[in-house]
């Protein structure tokens, strides 16, 4: 272990005071407790992922999750089978046939996503829920298979303490200007792009 001489303990020591002072009265001020809509876009890998981290969050404090998967329905997913072992304190629907350049059928995929989309408005209006995925809903919206405004004024009027996480790329404007959180995923480096192919526990 590293040596610190006692003059440098002494000044780390009231700059973390001085830090604390600051960050505690931050967190003072904020005192606005609400339903956060939470949109994880873009590029890089992570964003299903990420919202089922929160899923599994709300789990641990005995709250019920909903998820619906739009486009994704192709693939079967350890997730799921992991979130099946919660018995009912998650509400699973997998209503995608497949992503856009696999099921290559356009009126195929509007009908899908409606019904994903009257699935959605099932879980917002079920009080025992507290978090609720809509998993590449972006790219639903992105090709135009929902009407974007529809979609955005409910997910605005969803009841006040009810947690929504959207998720894939290209989110639209209008559901980034309404969103409370907004994480957009880098695409640094990716296994793929080395000729890598998906992995089981890693993107499945």
């Amino acid at each position: 272990m590293t040596e610190i001489d006692q003059a440098e303990a002494a000044r780390h020591k009231a700059k973390m005071e001085k830090r604390k002072q600051v960050q505690d009265a931050e967190v003072a001020e904020k005192t606005v407790e609400k339903g956060l809509l939470i949109v994880n876009t873009g590029p890089g890998k992570g964003k299903t992922t990420a919202a089922f981290g929160l899923a599994l969050r709300m789990l641990g404090y005995g709250k019920r999750v909903g998820v619906v998967q739009y486009v994704k329905g192709a693939w079967h997913t350890g997730e799921m089978d992991a979130f099946k072992l919660f018995g009912d304190q998650v509400v699973w629907h997998t209503m995608g046939e497949g992503f856009t350049w696999e099921t290559q059928d356009l009126q195929r995929d509007i009908a899908a996503a409606e019904r994903a989309w009257e699935k959605t408005e099932e879980l917002l209006a079920d009080p025992t829920i507290g978090l609720v995925i809509l998993d590449e809903l972006n790219i639903a919206l992105r090709y135009d298979y929902l009407d974007l405004g529809k979609v955005v004024a409910t997910l605005t009027a969803r009841r006040p303490d009810l947690h929504v996480v959207v998720t894939g790329r290209n989110a639209k404007p209008a559901l980034v200007e309404v969103a409370d959180l907004v994480t957009e995923m880098t695409a640094t480096k990716h296994h793929f792009k080395a000729g890598v192919k998906a992995q089981q526990g890693i993107e499945f």
